[in-house]
């Protein structure tokens, strides 16, 4: 950046002896000025990526799983022309950490400590999810959770599990699948609960009532021999009435079988052109009763989040595999219709 330029205007005089005077007044403005705006530009660069880092996510969601570990999923506005975005994470026990950008990108990141940088690509929303360690401590049968939340935010309670402490009152209370949800501010929130003891159903036969009297037992036998005619009636009615399939509904069955069975060796020859450590992955999954876990198939091949998660992205564009989410997880399944679309 070239510096502003400001004239300096001198004025000239003799002096008494006859030699000629120069005062340059405009030299000490120019000196002030220059370094001033040098230091403007220097704050203003450093400030910037800061205050990016310090936005606040518009969704915040926790769930608690019963082990006490916690899975967090945010999701964050961003500048897409900051190139690096420093999170702040709630912990540093951080497991399964994964970023992605618009249109489902993956972005490249690094965890270290209780914060993480993320390279954004041009992404002006980012999406975030990890599993967290630091939230949950343990008491006798008492569990706690705390947190201090950047901004309103949903927990997700484990299921058969009790509140018996809460330090702020929530916004909202619901049950989601059997599990308490509940919305709460911003700020520091702690949460005891422990899990309650499941209710058995009780023996129908305790529930019988021992004192009937012998009439009572007459009528209820006769009752049970007409019910039972009357069933043995309807079967043989509907038995006789019964069609016979057409050998093509059989045909249909066999090959709607044979396409559920479908094993690795049918999959590479119907895509013979996959990569060799995708086949490894394929014959995984299929001995693995035809679906497995990304995090399982990362523990199996030793291999990062990232590549993992290309490898199975790939597969997924060969239309081999099919990608489910589960308990916030992403599940792999074979597909079973790969017959029906060649």
């Amino acid at each position: 950046m070239n510096p502003e330029i400001v004239p300096m205007h001198r004025k000239e005089s003799l002096r008494e002896d006859g030699m000629l005077f120069v005062r340059t007044e405009g030299i000490i403005d120019t000196m002030v000025k220059i370094p001033l705006l040098v230091a403007s530009m220097i704050i203003v660069a450093t400030i910037m990526p800061i205050q990016s880092s310090f936005s606040s996510p518009r969704i915040l969601d926790l769930i608690i799983y019963p082990d006490g570990s916690t899975h967090v999923s945010i999701e964050i506005d961003v500048d897409p022309f900051v190139t690096d975005y420093e999170l702040d994470l709630f912990g540093s026990t951080i497991d399964n950490f994964i970023a992605i950008g618009e249109n489902e990108f993956l972005l490249t990141s690094d965890v270290v400590g209780n914060f993480a940088l993320i390279e954004t690509f041009g992404s002006s929303v980012i999406s975030v999810e990890y599993d967290i360690h630091d939230l949950i401590s343990k008491q006798g049968r008492v569990w706690t959770f705390s947190l201090d939340a950047p901004s309103d935010f949903t927990l997700l309670l484990p299921k058969n599990s009790v509140i018996v402490g809460m330090t702020n009152l929530p916004i909202n209370m619901e049950i989601v699948d059997d599990k308490n949800q509940l919305t709460l501010s911003s700020g520091n929130v702690e949460i005891n609960y422990l899990f309650s003891t499941i209710p058995t159903t009780p023996n129908l036969i305790d529930t019988i009532n021992p004192t009937l009297t012998p009439d009572y037992l007459s009528y209820a036998l006769i009752g049970g021999v007409v019910a039972a005619a009357v069933v043995g009636i309807t079967i043989i009615i509907r038995s006789k009435q019964k069609i016979v399939k057409p050998i093509q509904d059989q045909q249909l069955t066999q090959t709607t079988q044979k396409i559920e069975t479908i094993d690795a060796e049918t999959i590479f020859k119907l895509r013979p052109d996959i990569r060799e450590d995708d086949k490894e992955i394929v014959k995984f999954i299929s001995d693995n009763g035809g679906q497995a876990f990304e995090s399982e198939l990362r523990k199996k091949f030793l291999q990062p989040r990232t590549t993992m998660w290309r490898a199975v992205k790939r597969l997924e564009r060969n239309e081999i595999i099919e990608i489910e989410k589960k308990d916030l997880q992403n599940l792999v399944k074979l597909r079973k219709n790969m017959e029906e679309e060649e």
